[in-house]
């Protein structure tokens, strides 16, 4: 039988080190928020895949409905002989997404293919090719994905170079000095002396930033993104890979703002663990492709659509949206008492469920990476896995399934208080 000693070697030696991995030990079976792993230990998680399992691991739900498929089909490429759920699945999110415009939708594998592809059909509708994503912005890890990324560490570095015309303009910040007027005045910048805008096919953002920070974008620095592409023909994409499906407290992060995009990108949780991502957008602007532009040999996997059909009937009958509403306020009230303890945390910040927490050294006003790590760590040891991300890697970020058991729950907030502050004597 394998342990994770034996599996470590067996790693280092068959897969190469490019493919990063945090956790010391390998997973073995899973069930809702916990985990546990080749020796018996258990962990809860508040990775959840990198925000894949909104509806935790294993959802009864879920696992039948890819059982029942599973026993009827597997696979026929749906650009060669489609089937109707996948049908259903772009009826259901057409209706979801905001807005009430005739909208179309198309399915794909991973969350850098639906990025990819709402370039493809931007720059098919509008006729243009240059696109603006925001520093600090996750986008995907293909040639066009890392190139609007906004972090070079470790998406960029050694792999370029990068397609052409892609801009950055800063995103918002306020902890780090950059106002909204400054993010838009280095947007109308770049139409001065870097792009004339009338070549500018899309703007692409993410309403809260993934692996940026979670920074989260004021509403009228959207408002003024929304008038500026209408000013200028430019089609506004919502990046909601990671903000989607219930994680912000409402289906996606953009109902929350007056603002409606263009085109819309999902993915993560919205299948549940299994591999499917999508494009939806006005039917027009859906349209712009000619046929066979679009598509992919497992895009719109029939697993896959009927595990999204399962997870939209989960979030609806166990109302997610208002669990993930009263766990993000039990987490950010938790955190703010710690807060008073540990002078490192220089801010809270959060929607719904999607929270997270800023490290800084308050002696110098740097990035706290170490203290992002050692809290990691400690976290760890004690059976919390946690995920940092932001530029400079100091903020800790939640990602607890929402269905997540109020006992596991609250077991885990003490593991996390006490790692904040340093202590590793709170046991599993």
């Amino acid at each position: 039988m394998s342990n994770n000693q034996t599996l470590r070697q067996r790693q280092a030696a068959a897969t190469p080190r490019g493919v990063g991995v945090m956790a010391p030990f390998f997973i073995e079976r899973a069930l809702n928020a916990e985990l546990w792993d080749v020796e018996g230990r258990r962990f809860i998680d508040f990775a959840g895949g990198i925000a894949v399992l909104n509806t935790g691991h294993c959802h009864p739900t879920v696992s039948a409905a890819v059982q029942k498929q599973l026993a009827a089909f597997t696979h026929s490429c749906y650009q060669v002989v489609p089937y109707e759920s996948y049908i259903a699945l772009a009826e259901r999110i057409n209706a979801l997404t905001p807005g009430t415009h005739a909208k179309k939708t198309a399915f794909f594998s991973s969350g850098a293919e639906a990025v990819e592809n709402a370039i493809k059909i931007a720059r098919a509708a509008t006729g243009r090719s240059a696109v603006i994503a925001f520093t600090g912005g996750f986008h995907g890890r293909t040639m066009m994905g890392m190139a609007l990324t906004g972090k070079v560490t470790p998406y960029k570095v050694g792999f370029g170079p990068f397609p052409g015309e892609v801009y950055h303009a800063p995103f918002p910040q306020d902890l780090h000095g950059v106002s909204i007027e400054q993010s838009l005045q280095r947007l109308n910048e770049l139409f001065k002396a870097d792009v004339d805008p009338q070549r500018v096919a899309a703007i692409i953002f993410e309403p809260v930033q993934g692996e940026g920070g979670f920074y989260i974008a004021p509403p009228d620095w959207l408002r003024a993104l929304r008038q500026l592409c209408d000013q200028h023909g430019i089609l506004l994409i919502a990046d909601e890979i990671q903000t989607g499906f219930a994680r912000t407290g409402q289906w996606f992060a953009m109902q929350h703002y007056d603002v409606l995009p263009d085109l819309m990108t999902l993915a993560k949780s919205l299948a549940g663990g299994y591999p499917l991502s999508a494009v939806c957008g006005r039917a027009e602007i859906m349209d712009a492709p000619s046929p066979g532009g679009l598509g992919g040999t497992y895009a719109g996997n029939p697993l896959a659509i009927a595990a999204a059909h399962a997870v939209l009937d989960v979030i609806e009958t166990e109302q997610l949206n208002l669990r993930a509403n009263q766990l993000g306020d039990r987490l950010q009230a938790r955190l703010q008492i710690i807060a008073s303890a540990v002078p490192q945390i220089a801010q809270i910040r959060g929607l719904g469920a999607m929270v997270a927490i800023e490290l800084i050294d308050p002696a110098t006003g740097e990035p706290d990476v170490a203290k992002t790590k050692a809290i990691q760590a400690h976290a760890l040891a004690q059976g919390l896995i946690l995920l940092s991300c932001g530029t400079y890697a100091n903020v800790i970020r939640f990602l607890f399934p929402l269905t997540i058991e109020d006992t596991v729950f609250a077991e885990a907030l003490d593991i996390l208080e006490a790692a904040l502050k340093g202590n590793t004597d709170v046991a599993t």
